[in-house]
């Protein structure tokens, strides 16, 4: 491995709070041609870049991971300065090898292709970067994809559908697993986990068929995945179940819990707001940075505005607009621990993680009249897909409001007898 080298400016969360946030990364040379750079972003963590020179003075530029700027480093998705130095040696190789033609291509390679294909287009790879490293490549990695066959990855999938979620793990211990039953739901649940990572899977190596680093797709095309797993029983709460959560929480997680019930943001999204991002004159909130990649205005109804206008009160725009009693923002999966004790104190049951919020808006919302469309437009999605999917049945005007007006009449009423033929 080579050595680390040390640079006074980057190489601890100390040293990084002091520089300004900016668009160009501040750069350190590993390498002739390797630079390792950090992308300091205005109210949340900052990013690990790698700049490679390409020749005739050009120059590639890719994210790389999130520092441990607020998080601890789990060496996958958030990397400190010398974990960074180690990923962007790999990705120096890596692409060294695809340049010259030389080496196997393997899963790990057709992977790699595949992520920097989604951050070229604008989209976070950070998930399904995490899913991949800890489901795909410690099984499939090394495995070059000419050697790939149909049931190699039947059973991987399979085996995939077998093992149970993971909990969260010390570093450097035996990764610990939850028990569950064997029951309908649960195995349908894993079912439709195994098909997601192998979604990532299928995504990764029909790129690199586009791309030509595969002769054929013919393997995994045969390979059918679980059918019927996919439609869970969206769990929301009532009105009354989100007043009572709202008076079981502390007074800054109850803004945080009140601030998605009225917009139907994720966490992350809201994590991210500054109070610039507020518009009080169109009652909206920008979300510049989503799980898509792409930015929107998400509308506020009059509960909302007025929420957002005594979080703004009186702060400048640069600030972190949902923060923690300390000042502190908040942090990834924060959230977790404070939901488990709110539905406690609240007695809901069962209790409801802080994305069961998300669903909570759009449920209600819909249930209340609104277009399926725009609450697909307002929760950031496409099209109305999704929304349609998981909130159809829901909708006035999607079903309800169809079938009372199509359905046959007989012509009687409630209390009209009817004689029975003999």
């Amino acid at each position: 491995m080579a050595r680390g080298v040390r640079d006074p400016k980057l190489d601890s969360k100390a040293a990084r709070e002091k520089l300004e946030p900016r668009g160009k990364p501040y750069f350190r040379k590993l390498d002739p041609g390797l630079h390792l750079g950090y992308r300091k972003l205005r109210g949340g963590p900052g990013r690990w870049v790698v700049r490679l020179y390409d020749g005739e003075q050009t120059y590639t530029v890719e994210t790389i991971a999130t520092a441990d700027d607020l998080s601890d480093a789990n060496g996958v998705g958030v990397l400190n300065f010398w974990q960074a130095q180690e990923r962007a040696r790999k990705r120096r190789d890596a692409h060294a090898h695809r340049a010259a033609g030389k080496g196997r291509f393997t899963v790990a390679a057709a992977v790699e292709l595949y992520l920097e294909s989604l951050e070229a287009r604008g989209k976070d790879p950070t998930d399904t970067r995490v899913r991949a490293e800890r489901m795909i490549l410690p099984t499939l990695g090394d495995l070059e994809t000419a050697h790939l066959t149909t049931d190699r990855i039947r059973k991987w999938v399979t085996k995939l559908a077998a093992t149970p979620p993971r909990l969260r793990t010390a570093r450097g211990k035996e990764q610990r697993f939850r028990t569950i039953s064997d029951d309908h739901e649960a195995v349908r649940r894993r079912q439709s986990t195994a098909n997601r990572i192998a979604a990532i899977l299928f995504a990764a190596l029909n790129h690199a068929f586009r791309e030509s680093k595969v002769a054929s797709d013919q393997e995994w095309r045969r390979v059918r995945l679980f059918q019927n797993v996919t439609s869970a029983r969206i769990r929301y709460l009532g009105v009354a179940e989100a007043q009572r959560l709202l008076n079981a929480c502390d007074p800054d997680f109850r803004n945080l819990v009140h601030a998605a019930l009225a917009t139907g943001c994720r966490y992350g999204e809201l994590c991210r707001l500054a109070v610039a991002d507020f518009n009080q004159d169109t009652g909206t909130i920008a979300i510049l940075r989503s799980k898509s990649g792409k930015a929107r205005h998400v509308v506020l109804a009059d509960e909302g505005i007025a929420l957002f206008k005594r979080l703004c009160l009186g702060r400048a725009g640069d600030e972190i607009l949902l923060r923690k009693s300390n000042g502190a923002p908040w942090g990834k999966s924060q959230q977790i621990p404070l939901m488990v004790a709110v539905c406690a104190r609240a007695r809901i049951k069962p209790r409801v993680s802080f994305h069961a919020l998300r669903h909570t808006f759009a449920s209600l919302t819909i249930m209340n009249g609104a277009p399926l469309a725009v609450v697909a437009e307002n929760l950031g999605h496409a099209d109305t897909r999704m929304v349609q999917k998981h909130y159809g049945h829901m909708s006035k005007s999607y079903v309800a409001d169809a079938i009372r007006a199509a359905a046959p009449r007989f012509g009687l009423q409630s209390d009209q007898r009817v004689t029975q033929l003999r």
